[in-house]
């Protein structure tokens, strides 16, 4: 470690930094999914009306008749009404009484037909939509869950470390904010790596801050292990600091649910019409049954929003619970909310996603100008240690490889047979295959010429998509423009914005190594010269 406190700390930074960076890019690169995973979902089942469905009051004795006929005894009734972020699906779900040694009990979700009041599954293709990709940014994939949380955990710890050492060894933050000097090489991507960092710090700051707080009890088990032990203790910390109800040890006795189509009434008496997003029935034909309507804009900064709610066997409505948590939940909650940004209206979701996909830019800065650094100190020497060779390789695979990776999860959508059995699953798949070959061919072609190659080949991934959703779908961008729906040609121009980010890169990779070409002859030609004939 180098001496003096500011020179450590940039050590700290850079070592923070590189050893968890790639996994790091790959939780920002499909967390930032998580902000438009209901506009992904929505894009990858083009079966789905583009229009909303029939009114919340028309659609509820759909899904109840299908609840009552599929989860009979339930622990818990959901419906799920369109209308949320272009939702256009009716969807009911069901989850059932935890069995013995369990938490919860299994879970099940349908979309729902509305003409039929049948399970739409064999009219909708089977897809893991940007629910799929929000969930690899903490879980991981192709591992036990708690080796991926665990392991992301870890990571994100040392990007704080890395952020808080990155703040200390700035010595001029202010100056970096307005600081970019194209075309200097290393020194171009320091101003890069600065002024993206200093930008987005405070979204860095809570981004990382907040995933830790997500899985604090995982991550840091001793306290509550010690003071909460299983059992009713652990059931007492969960009632004294989150001030929840366990209902679930013994069940009450039976008592017919009252009718919940008043209480829906009630609700867009209050918020106006299809403004309902979701009901939940805890406990249905229970002594202690409660409905819980929830809107779809959800304004307040906390992580469970506003509900009003009923008693489950009068039909009363309920007065507010108010916060019943102690200070501390409350402010864990707040920080949920900011991480998840469910209250974002477009605008600002649009933010979140330019600020995730500068959080992906910022590591990907980091770790090129880590071996870019280390190159240029070395360039004399013309033989690389096998450490660089490796970063490039993993920088090239990743930073490229993985954009190149999710495009394809993407055309696997479009191109799988729409009712192929496990065509999910393949989604997923493919991504990993398609990073993974990427990966393979840096490997394989080193230089400089393979950055070429792999941009162009992910300007194309992504500048296509739009075609191959002309080509295998009536979903495309000259008809979702036309009848309005933004939020289904949201993907096709983001993924043209994509490529032009991409095509943009190429551009300069191409200048840099004529550049460089040309360098490399008119120091061939001075060398001729120098000798004597």
């Amino acid at each position: 470690m180098k001496e003096g406190f500011r020179q450590s700390m940039a050590w700290l930074h850079t070592w923070a930094g590189l050893l968890t960076g790639w996994v790091l890019f790959f939780v920002f690169v499909t967390g930032t999914f998580g902000y438009v995973n209901s506009e992904v979902s929505r894009w990858m089942r083009p079966e789905l009306p583009m229009t909303a469905t029939p009114p919340a009051a028309r659609l509820l004795p759909v899904a109840q008749t299908w609840l009552a006929a599929n989860g009979q005894d339930a622990e818990r009734l959901y419906v799920f009404f369109p209308g949320r972020r272009g939702e256009t699906q009716l969807e009911a779900a069901w989850q059932a009484w935890p069995k013995e040694g369990e938490s919860y009990g299994e879970y099940h979700r349908a979309t729902i037909d509305p003409a039929t009041g049948l399970e739409a599954k064999d009219k909708v293709r089977e897809t893991g939509g940007g629910d799929e990709l929000y969930g690899m940014h903490y879980a991981l994939r192709y591992m036990p869950y708690d080796w991926g949380i665990r392991i992301v955990g870890i990571c994100t710890m040392f990007m704080l470390v890395a952020i808080l050492s990155g703040v200390v060894t700035h010595k001029k933050i202010f100056k970096d904010f307005f600081t970019f000097r194209p075309a200097k090489g290393q020194r171009s991507w320091l101003d890069a790596h600065n002024l993206i960092s200093v930008t987005a710090l405070p979204f860095h700051l809570m981004i990382t801050w907040s995933g830790l707080v997500f899985f604090l009890f995982t991550y840091m088990p001793v306290p509550i292990d010690t003071l909460y032990p299983e059992g009713p203790a652990r059931d007492r910390f969960y009632e004294q600091v989150y001030g929840r109800e366990d209902k679930s040890e013994n069940k009450a006795p039976l008592a017919a649910t009252a009718p919940v189509a008043p209480m829906l009434a009630e609700a867009e008496k209050l918020w106006g019409p299809n403004r309902v997003a979701r009901i939940i029935i805890e406990h249905p034909g229970r002594a202690d049954a409660s409905v819980a309507i929830q809107p779809h804009n959800l304004t307040s900064l906390s992580r469970g929003g506003t509900a009003m709610r009923f008693d489950g066997v009068t039909g009363a409505r309920l007065p507010e619970d108010g916060e019943k948590g102690a200070a501390s939940a409350g402010f864990s909650s707040a920080l949920l909310a900011l991480h998840e940004g469910h209250f974002a209206g477009p605008t600002l979701r649009f933010v979140y996603v330019l600020s995730g996909l500068g959080g992906a830019a910022m590591i990907a800065t980091g770790l090129l100008l880590w071996s870019t650094k280390r190159k240029a100190k070395l360039a004399k020497v013309g033989r690389l240690p096998f450490g660089i060779i490796l970063v490039d390789i993993l920088n090239l695979g990743t930073v490229i490889g993985l954009p190149v990776g999710v495009a394809a999860y993407f055309w696997a959508n479009r191109l799988i047979p729409a009712m192929m059995e496990g065509r999910a699953a393949w989604e997923i798949h493919t991504l990993f295959i398609s990073w993974a070959a990427c990966l393979l061919y840096a490997i394989w072609r080193p230089g400089a010429k393979v950055w070429v190659e792999l941009t162009g080949l992910a300007v194309a991934a992504f500048g296509l998509i739009p075609v191959i959703n002309l080509l295998t779908t009536d979903r495309h961008l000259g008809v979702s423009v036309l009848a309005g729906d933004w939020t289904l040609a949201s993907i096709d121009l983001g993924a043209i914005g994509i490529a032009l980010l991409f095509a943009q890169m190429l551009r300069i990779l191409i200048r840099k190594q004529r550049a460089a070409a040309t360098q490399s002859i008119r120091t061939v030609t001075r060398t001729a010269k120098a000798v004597p004939a």
